[in-house]
């Protein structure tokens, strides 16, 4: 109790703060970005460099009530298709565009649902990526996969076409919380996937689950993660529900009196991670769970833990190009988006551009906060010999930039010569610290709950 009224008295059941996928937030990109820098931060590029590309394909069978994703619904497999055309037409005018050599070390399909994709065209799309750009050395093909919208055939392709890593959102197994949050899916239906998957020789499996949404309580989540934790996912994303109708219109489908309150929220969260901890998890970050043996447990433990706009990543390399409607890329000097819309990122790629919108430009200063607000999501430390030696901060200078968190969070954080820490005791407010590093205006900032 006393720990609670702790993190009650600093504000975390009152937060709203952003996630901290990237600094600044996506809603400071402005029109700033398109396509001409894009292309110039494409050009950039060193031949034979290793970069990391996602897939956007926006289309699902129905539309989820709790997702605040960019997706619209198709009945047909038409609008795939012709898409898929538009994602082959964006890769060669990609290709076009860099330096020779570049390889992937990360190939990421989301969505949506990739899975909506007809087996011949997952193999069209990923043998046109992998001739390409082949994979580098201990490189990674990952697919988001809807345990609905999954056979055989589709299995087959993407076995076929080298995926190494299958990742799927569970969110919860009670039938009541599925049904009002318009995601029904049966722990049967998410065996069967998995099943497929592993008897394909797939051996890394990731599953999502979220906490705080309607009518759950600490009975029905702790009956969740015991039977994901029977189906043996090699990590494990435990997201705290975001309730935001006034940005995803259709979450106003779930009543919100449903939802638990902050209090509850965090006692959802405590349950799940004390379960995952007992079935041998590692704890990752602030909200991922991996078995000792997977590499973000690994790179955790070397200190090379990474933040990106899929949560925490072991990928190090320094550029990830998002293709398809509404990706994001990152570069070393900035951000650049595409068009949100799927008809104007369409018809961009159809006359031969980018489709690119919106993004941001780094500043120095943005470089060593967004390091900062990385280092403490990742490792719950700031290390001043980093920032010494790489971004050129005095002991002294440092130390005015930690003097007001230490007064806000006072024992919740340590601060000392070697830098600054969260303890355990403070991490629940990781945050709300990494929110005092933000210098971007609060009001145009993207946020959720703190916990």
């Amino acid at each position: 109790m006393e720990q609670q009224s702790q993190l009650q008295r600093l504000g975390l059941f009152d937060a709203r703060v952003p996630r901290y996928t990237s600094y600044p937030t996506a809603p400071h990109f402005s029109n700033s970005i398109g396509e001409s820098r894009f292309r110039e931060w494409i050009s950039a590029i060193p031949a034979g460099d290793s970069i990391s590309l996602y897939m956007h394909v926006p289309f699902c069978r129905r539309l989820c009530w709790f997702c605040a994703c960019r997706t619209q619904g198709t009945q047909s497999e038409d609008p795939v298709r012709a898409y898929a055309q538009t994602l082959l037409d964006e890769l060669a005018l990609l290709k076009a565009s860099l330096a020779p050599g570049v390889k992937l070390s990360r190939l990421h399909w989301g969505g949506g649902t990739p899975t909506l994709m007809p087996a011949d065209v997952i193999r069209t799309v990923a043998g046109a990526v992998l001739s390409e750009f082949p994979l580098a050395d201990g490189a990674e093909f990952s697919v988001e996969i809807d345990p609905n919208e999954i056979d055989e055939t589709r299995m087959d392709a993407l076995a076929e076409a080298g995926l190494t890593r299958a990742s799927i959102g569970v969110q919860d197994f009670d039938p009541e919380i599925q049904k009002v949050i318009g995601r029904e899916q049966s722990y049967d239906i998410t065996k069967r996937a998995i099943d497929m998957i592993r008897d394909r020789g797939i051996a890394s499996l990731n599953a999502d689950i979220l906490y705080g949404l309607p009518h759950q309580d600490p009975w029905r989540i702790s009956r969740t993660v015991e039977q994901l934790i029977a189906l043996n996912p090699d990590r494990v994303a435990l997201y705290g529900y975001a309730h935001v109708p006034w940005m995803a219109k259709r979450q106003v489908m779930i009543p919100s009196e449903t939802l638990p309150d902050p209090h509850q929220r965090l006692r959802l969260f405590e349950v799940a991670r004390e379960l995952f901890l007992d079935a041998g998890y590692d704890e990752i970050g602030i909200d991922h769970f991996a078995r000792p043996s997977d590499g973000l447990a690994e790179a955790q433990q070397a200190g090379r833990l990474r933040r990106n706009f899929q949560g925490y990543t072991d990928d190090q390399a320094n550029v990830l190009i998002g293709l398809g409607a509404s990706s994001i890329s990152r570069f070393p000097q900035g951000y650049a988006q595409n068009s949100p819309a799927t008809g104007s990122h369409v018809g961009a790629i159809r006359d031969g551009r980018f489709s690119t919108t919106r993004g941001h430009a780094f500043s120095a200063e943005d470089i060593w906060r967004a390091r900062m607000i990385e280092a403490l999501m990742c490792d719950f430390e700031i290390r001043a010999d980093e920032f010494i030696r790489d971004h050129g901060f005095t002991p002294e200078t440092l130390a005015q930039v930690f003097a007001p968190i230490s007064r806000q969070f006072g024992m919740m954080v340590h601060v000392d010569d070697r830098g600054l820490r969260i303890p355990p005791q403070g991490r629940a407010l990781t945050r709300m610290i990494a929110r005092m590093l933000d210098a971007y205006d609060m009001a145009a900032s993207g946020h959720s709950t703190a916990i």
